[in-house]
């Protein structure tokens, strides 16, 4: 076969031509041979069985029926006509029905000849009826390709208004697999094929378009999905292997005064078993010749900021300078604050830089970071421009990295010659399959125990009905001491429905929790900055017993006397976001509690999420339920999306063929790094080429 035989436009493939070719392209993406052959089923009918008219059911089911048209007429109706023919076999009559394109099927239909019909069938009083049937002459039926499982490809309105039914789909690809001669070359290695027992790649592109049974398509399956996440992985385990080979990262080889005077003498609290795993994960990473790349996953207060901050103190050690960015400026200012609160016994300089930082104080800060005086750097976005120059930065740090883009993450790599180290942070557990395909080039360590001392935060879901009850409890709270929080869904396309909730909300606590016994904080979107602030700050000394919000982020204080979380509308929330805001609280000795609240509506998924919250603190178990109900894209935010463009494969429902394949591809470059073997030669050629097209997606790094 030509090489560049599936690079073809599709306009030349036979039956397609330059106006289909267009609608292919806009509709489905579809431009070359090789992206319709990838247009894969999503689903298949069974076109084994035909029925007698006698023998059907109102079950909405496709079926197949031989049959002759012995009459057609044109029936008026409310909106337009409709074109109904009468159809029967030798055991009774049906109907078969058209709302559109009269003239043509008019001009093109045959009476009194055998016709193969398919479709749904509805009933209408006695008589059953079939909407717009897929038909073929019987003769034509018998010569044809014989295909037992009919695909069902992707379809959207504008095919179907252009006449590319799903009909038309598969005929096209029989033609490209015609024209073909089924010759597909053989991306994979022999003992990948063997050990494996997958079929041939042009088997297995047969079998997925025209399955001949269902353990053949299983097998076809099976063999396409293992190829795909098979090269996928291939491309980030080679990245991983080729930065650590060629990005030389700065060795911190002296574990210096800082990080040893800080462990000794000011850490406020043991290390967990599991934070000081990660920081001895990260130390073999600073110390080595490499660049270091890790991801460090750890639930809401689970002491990511120590970890971070004793990072920071080896880089210092070693002579260079450390910067933290976080996605907004309360929470830079809250890491700031935390850091500068446990550095203050020793002798080192942090700073704040944010959109609000005055140009007075960012002239000094400019001067202070490039004459080398400044050690630690904290900030927003502002890290990023150009004129944040530093004498030489040897560890950056990214907070909740999932709500930066890619390229504002590459401009911290280019601060320096030599690119520093990075460690990117996340409270947004993300599933181990999540984190194999979308991480795979980047290290990752997870801490997985909170602190001692914390006790597990109890929820319970509560409807409307048991507000009074609920307000019992927030006294018998507040009287022991402590602080409540209640929060109302944010949903920025009605701003003002919010506000109302808000308001409603406000009312009603204030009329239950009078003055001056009880006193009440708010915090909305519409209020200055200055005044938000005063609010907290009331709250955080505990001048307020009740903090009343509407975002997330602005809730993010670490407030150790808050111990009730009260989220309204908990079912216009996401899992994660529930689980973020119930990590607020918690954060001291006492008991905390959680406390769902909902009206008595509640979708399939919205009880699931309230179910999986209130039966488990695990961020990880949480994240999996996330995956499997809103899938990889949605779980990243949309700076990500289009990242998992996969065409067969399912990285959540494929999880263990997502292991194999990475197995695999380890396995291979371990015993194979440049691929120069012989029987390796099949892997090269593909990889290389589909470098070369852009046709791996490329992951984020």
């Amino acid at each position: 076969m030509n090489p560049n035989f599936l690079q073809t436009p599709i306009a030349y493939l036979k039956g397609v031509g330059p106006n289909r070719a267009d609608t292919l392209k806009s509709e489905l993406g579809i431009e070359t041979y090789r992206d319709l052959l990838h247009l894969f089923p999503n689903r298949y009918l069974d076109r084994t069985s035909y029925y007698k008219i006698n023998q059907l059911q109102p079950s909405g089911a496709d079926v197949q029926i031989v049959g002759k048209i012995i009459h057609l007429k044109t029936v008026e109706q409310k909106r337009g006509k409709r074109l109904v023919a009468s159809f029967v076999d030798e055991t009774g009559q049906m109907e078969l029905v058209w709302f559109r394109s009269h003239k043509w099927i008019r001009e093109n239909l045959k009476l009194n000849e055998p016709y193969v019909v398919f479709g749904r069938v509805s009933k209408y009083g006695s008589t059953f009826s079939m909407p717009h049937p897929e038909m073929e002459l019987l003769r034509n039926h018998e010569q044809g390709l014989k295909i037992a499982m009919q695909p069902i490809y992707p379809s959207t309105e504008k095919l179907s208004a252009k006449g590319i039914t799903n009909r038309v789909v598969s005929k096209m690809v029989q033609q490209l697999i015609l024209e073909s001669k089924g010759n597909f070359p053989e991306p994979l290695s022999r003992p990948i094929l063997e050990e494996l027992k997958l079929i041939p790649k042009a088997e297995a592109l047969f079998n997925i378009h025209f399955p001949k049974n269902q353990e053949l398509l299983a097998k076809a399956q099976f063999r396409l999905k293992f190829e795909e996440l098979f090269f996928v992985q291939l491309q980030l385990i080679s990245k991983k292997i080729l930065r650590k080979q060629k990005i030389k990262g700065m060795p911190f080889g002296e574990v210096g005064e800082h990080f040893t005077e800080f462990f000794e003498n000011h850490l406020p609290f043991d290390l967990t078993n599991a934070q000081k795993r990660v920081i001895k994960e990260i130390r073999n990473d600073l110390g080595s010749n490499a660049q270091m790349n890790r991801l460090l996953q750890g639930d809401v207060g689970s002491g990511k900021t120590i970890v971070a901050l004793m990072c920071m103190l080896l880089a210092i050690d070693n002579g260079f300078q450390a910067c933290l960015m976080a996605p907004t400026e309360i929470l830079a200012t809250q890491h700031y604050n935390g850091l500068k609160e446990l550095l203050q016994p020793m002798d080192l300089k942090i700073a704040l830089l944010t959109g609000s930082t005055k140009k007075s104080e960012r002239t000094l800060l400019h001067n202070q970071l490039e004459n080398g005086n400044l050690n630690i750097l904290v900030g927003t976005h502002a890290l990023l421009e150009d004129k944040v120059q530093f004498k030489n930065l040897g560890l950056a740090i990214v907070d909740e990295q999932h709500r930066f883009g890619v390229a504002q993450r590459s401009k911290l790599w280019h601060k320096n010659n030599t690119p520093p180290h990075i460690l990117v942070m996340t409270a947004t557990p993300i599933p181990r399959t999540l984190a194999m395909s979308l991480y795979g080039d980047l290290d990752i360590s997870v801490i997985d125990e909170l602190p001692p001392g914390r006790k597990p935060i109890k929820t319970v879901h509560r409807f409307d009905g048991n507000r009074l009850k609920v307000f019992r409890f927030i006294k018998d709270e507040i009287a022991k001491g402590r602080q409540i929080y209640i929060v109302y869904p944010l949903i920025q396309e009605s701003e003002a429905m919010d506000y109302k909730d808000l308001m409603d909300g406000y009312e009603s606590i204030v009329r239950d929790f009078p003055q001056p016994e009880y006193q009440i904080s708010i915090v909305h979107g519409k209020m200055k900055p200055a005044d938000k602030d005063y609010e907290m700050e009331r709250f955080l000394k505990g001048e307020t017993h009740i903090m009343i919000a509407t975002t997330v982020i602005e809730v993010g204080v670490n407030v150790p006397n808050a111990s009730v979380m009260i989220i309204e509308s908990a079912e216009r929330f996401g899992l994660s976001q529930l689980h973020q805001l119930r990590g607020r609280v918690g954060r001291g000795a006492e008991q905390s509690f959680c406390i769902l609240m909902t009206g008595n509506k509640l979708s399939e998924d919205a009880k699931t999420r309230l179910q999986t919250m209130v039966g488990t603190n695990d961020g990880f178990e949480i994240a999996e339920v996330d995956l499997k109900l809103r899938g990889p894209g949605d779980l990243m935010g949309t700076q990500q999306s289009g990242m998992l463009n996969l065409k067969i494969a399912d990285i959540v429902k494929d999880n263990q063929i997502l292991k194999i394949a990475r197995y695999h591809a380890i396995q291979l470059l371990k015993n194979d790094p440049r691929l120069e073997k012989e029987e390796n030669a099949p892997i090269l050629r593909a990889y290389s080429k589909m470098i070369a097209n852009k046709t791996i997606w490329n992951y984020i790094s």
